[in-house]
This record gives structure tokens, sequence and C-alpha cells, in this order.
């Protein structure tokens, strides 16, 4: 009983969100693997009303509940169906069992073609499931082929069809993509169906790096962009579902390592009244809010956001200096070229050496130390993305400790 009582708290502080959940026994074995788009709801399921037979005589044996997110129910299916091939549990016979279940099919060819079937035959195919849900399935595969276009027809066409035409397929069929490239698509996807994305993103971030060094850069920024898609695929967040966004920062700026730690820093004043600073960090690309810092703005009592800035800064890389702390790899600074030099020269004064950028808010340009000029990137570029990610947050910080500051001052409490 108080094992249930644990398993029932524990799902209740699960998330409100599509992902799969395992069901482990006392040896931490996985007997169930489940999909949900809703895991807290699914969960919940299991505790807060009256079950079957067959799903008491599983609850009886539940040790212990993972989960993993997944962005869509649909990639929850693909995941699942590996998790499933993986572990064999035991309470997921009908599924290893039944014939009627949908399956992803791989041909074996020149240029495979992938496909979904009802029917596994013994003809050197590779096949992949069987998935719970055909409409979901289709869903899912629909996301893996924006990223991975590849060949759907089952008779190799004399001319390009309207998934070539669309960004689908690499038109095999006019020689538009080379036996060992297509090979390679298809391995991919293939790791995907595996449920093994965050091997993948290892591999494809490997290659990035090469074509990078080698000066291809329009096919580093292809394999950048799928790394970002399999990192929202796999919803890894212990250090790979950001990574691509890191190495494109890195490159972008040109910094000698990877931005691992960035701090950021907005104020927050109204009229000049309980002026204050905030300070945020991300750590691999996530809010590490243990490592968020307020100020209270101390020497300026005018409307001066040059001065609030100079103290705040100064404060927080005295300080780190002075009980010589890890410095981050990157400050970002929520302003345009002169919020830059200001913050710049109180590092400087410092005899420090720390990476430092700066982003407009209008047209989000990002300003650095040693370019007269701003980069200007598209809304879609990953390093764009994490950069607006760190400094919304820092305004988000700074705002709320405002208005505790103002409410202190109004009600005294």
């Amino acid at each position: 009983m108080n094992n249930l009582k644990i398993l029932k708290k524990k799902a209740a502080q699960v998330p409100d969100a599509s992902g799969i959940y395992l069901m482990k026994d006392a040896a931490g074995r996985v007997i169930y693997v489940g999909k949900a788009k809703s895991l807290k709801a699914r969960l919940s399921n299991y505790f807060g009303r009256v079950l079957d037979a067959k799903t008491m005589m599983l609850m009886s044996h539940v040790s212990d509940i993972a989960y993993k997110l997944t962005p869509t129910e649909s990639l929850a299916l693909l995941l699942e169906a590996s998790l499933i091939h993986k572990y064999a549990p035991k309470y997921n016979v009908s599924l290893r069992d039944d014939k009627s279940f949908p399956l992803v099919k791989i041909t074996n060819e020149e240029f495979p073609v992938v496909y979904i079937t009802r029917k596994k035959e013994n003809d050197g195919a590779t096949y992949f499931g069987p998935y719970t849900s055909a409409w979901l399935l289709k869903e899912a595969l629909k996301i893996v082929r924006k990223r991975f276009p590849y060949r759907s027809c089952k008779q190799m066409p004399d001319k390009a069809c309207v998934y070539y035409r669309i960004g689908l397929s690499p038109a095999p069929c006019i020689g538009k993509i080379n036996k060992k490239e297509y090979a390679r698509t298809i391995k991919n996807i293939s790791f995907i169906l595996e449920g093994k994305t965050e091997l993948l993103i290892k591999k494809l971030l490997r290659e990035m790096e090469l074509k990078a060094k080698a000066h291809a850069f329009e096919e580093a920024a292809r394999i950048r962009d799928q790394v970002n898609a399999l990192s929202a695929i796999s919803q890894n967040y212990a250090g790979l579902s950001n990574q691509g966004e890191l190495e494109d920062l890195k490159n972008l700026l040109r910094l000698k390592k990877l931005p691992v730690r960035i701090e950021a820093f907005d104020l927050s004043n109204i009229s000049g009244k309980e002026a204050c600073g905030s300070m945020v960090s991300f750590y691999r690309g996530l809010p590490d809010k243990n490592n968020y810092r307020r100020f209270r703005i101390k020497t300026i009592s005018s409307i001066d956001d040059y001065g609030m800035l100079a103290e705040v800064v100064g404060r927080r890389y005295a300080r780190l200096a002075e009980e010589k702390l890890p410095l981050p790899d990157l400050v970002l600074i929520d302003g345009g070229r002169a919020h830059l030099a200001v913050a710049a020269r109180e590092i400087s004064h410092l005899g420090l050496n720390i990476p430092l950028v700066s982003i407009a808010k209008e047209e989000e340009h990002i300003y650095t130390k040693d370019k007269p000029a701003p980069l200007k990137l598209t809304a879609d570029t990953p390093a764009l993305n994490l950069l607006r990610r760190v400094r919304d947050e820092a305004h988000r910080f700074a705002v709320a400790y405002h208005h505790i500051l103002r409410r202190k001052k109004v009600i005294g409490r």
C-alpha cells in the first residue's frame, strides 16, 4: 500500500504533455510501455478508477514508473514501439502478437522505398513496429520526412513526382541523389525508428563539424537543421537537445569553445523607481535557475540604463573574480552597441576576458565587440533562437523582481 501511495504521488507530478511511460517491477525490469497525449491524465487513470483484471495484475507488479517526453503523440508512438521491441515487456503481449497492427517497411533495393504496411513478408525488406495507430504513424513519418526526404513510390518513375517539388523526396529517379547519400538517409531514418535518436544526433554532430572544417557551410547548415529537428523529437535535455544551437552559436561568433554556460542581463524600472537588474544563467541551452541572481540598484538614482547596467555587470563579475569562481563562456546583454560597450568596459576594468554580445530588441541584430556591423540572422537561425530564449528569460526575471519590489514598497511585504 505504501508503494502504491508513492507511485500515485509520482504520477501526479508527471507533466501534462505527450510522451511514453515505462512501468518497472521490483527488479527494475520494464514490464509495460505505454504512450499518451497527456502523461498526467493517462497515469492518473491507473490510480483513480476501478481497474479491469488485467490492469490490476499489471499494477500489482509495478514498483516504479519512468517517463520520457515527446513533442507530439505521433512521435511518442515511434518511441513506444522501439522500446517494446527493445524490452519485450511482459504486459505488452497484444501488440507483440497481433498481426493487424501497422508496420513501417523499408524495401531491399538500390533506392529503398519507405511506406506503411500491415503485412510482413519474407522479402529481404526491413520492418519496424508494430505500431498501435496507423494515423499517428502517418503523422510521425511526415515529421521525419521533412528533414530526411525519402522515396515512397513503389515503382521508380521516369520523372520527378510532386514529392520532389515540395521537398519530401530526393528524386533518385532523375539522379538528384546518389546511392551512397541515399543509403545514409535510410540509415538515419532507421536510427529514428529504432529509438536511437540520441545516437544519431551525436553522429550528425560529428558530420557537421567535419563539413564546417572543410568549409562546406551549406552542407553543415543542412545537418545542423536535422540535428535541431531530431533534438525536438528526442526531447532529451541531458545536453543533446540544444547541442545544434550551441554549435551554431559557437561558429557564428567564432568562439574558442562551446558556450556551455551563458549569463544574460536585463534591467527593469518605471520612471527610475524601484530599479533593479536580473541575471539569468543557461547551462547547455537550458535555464539553470539555481544560478539566477537579482540586483537592487544601489548607486544610480536617476533614469540611467547605462549606469545601472554598469553597476550590475560590475558587481557580478567583481564577485566571481574575488571568489575565484568559474566565469561564463558567453555574456549576453539586452540592448544595442552602446549597451555592449558599457558591459565590455566593466569587464575589462576587472581584468577579465569573457566573450560578450548584445541583442537589440527591435530588429534582433547581434552586436559583437570586434565588428562594427551587427550580425543579421534569419528568424529560423538556431543561434538566434537560443539567444532569444535567454534574452526573454532575463527580461521575464527582471520584470518579476521589479513587481516584487514595487509590491513591497506599497504594502510593506
